[in-house]
């Protein structure tokens, strides 16, 4: 196995390219240097992301796989689309980031022991948010509780989702059709959602080879622009199983 290329500490200093990855494990590339926005910012850029547990160095992957949606492909099914038309939840953006990321970390998940958005990646996640590059979607019930959500990077005019959660049946699948809805409302046209599992194509994920991601998603993500006008006002979560403007 040849050994995964070492970052130096200048955050300025290149990432190998996302080709270079290892087939074992699927998709690392390298490790080191540290969570900078410059750092942050030209991984994602170049088609690269940080994942990795406390104790760990920084490690930097670029799967040979990897799930993507169509804006306008995010599935609802029929049945959950009527579900959602008699829930009284309202969708936010980017209303409180923080909670979002912190709901994401701290909520349990079957077969998995601990976390990996550690304390380094919710700084570093939350200094993206405060530059413009980061942005969070909320589902909340009538009460203004957190029922699901999720957070990811916005460069050029590529999306980059990192982490999603329900702490209600259904909050998470509500979280990625507003996603779809407000990214196809940019005009973007995909957007990332790294790993695939069964829930992810279920809802209409792609599963893509490296090199038809990179070839969509440099060129999107190309000039690093931060997202506009990211905060659009709340909205009924049952607009999403509503007609077209908000079909999915």
């Amino acid at each position: 196995m040849t050994p995964p290329y070492l970052l130096g500490p200048d955050p300025a200093s290149p990432f190998p390219p996302a080709e270079w990855a290892l087939g074992e494990p699927d998709g690392l590339l390298c490790l080191g240097g540290d969570l900078s926005p410059p750092r942050l910012l030209r991984a994602y850029a170049g088609g690269i992301f940080p994942w990795f547990n406390d104790g760990q160095p920084i490690l930097w992957w670029s799967p040979s796989e990897r799930m993507v949606f169509r804006s306008n492909g995010v599935h609802l099914s029929r049945r959950f689309r009527r579900t959602l038309r008699g829930l009284d939840w309202t969708v936010h953006f980017d209303d409180d980031f923080d909670a979002v990321v912190a709901a994401c970390a701290d909520t349990p998940r079957r077969g998995q022991h601990g976390t990996w958005i550690t304390g380094a990646m919710r700084r570093a996640y939350g200094t993206l948010h405060a530059h413009g590059h980061a942005h969070a979607v909320a589902v909340r019930d009538a009460s203004g509780r957190l029922v699901g959500g999720l957070y990811g990077v916005g460069l050029g005019r590529a999306f980059f989702a990192e982490s999603m959660v329900s702490l209600a049946s259904g909050g998470s699948k509500v979280a990625l059709a507003a996603l779809g809805w407000r990214l196809r409302r940019l005009g973007w046209p995909w957007f990332d959602a790294q790993v695939e599992n069964p829930h992810l194509v279920r809802m209409g994920g792609e599963r893509w080879p490296r090199d038809r991601f990179l070839a969509t998603f440099r060129p999107l993500a190309a000039g690093g622009e931060a997202c506009p006008g990211w905060g659009d006002p709340p909205f009924p979560a049952a607009a999403l199983g509503a007609g077209p403007e908000f079909g999915t």
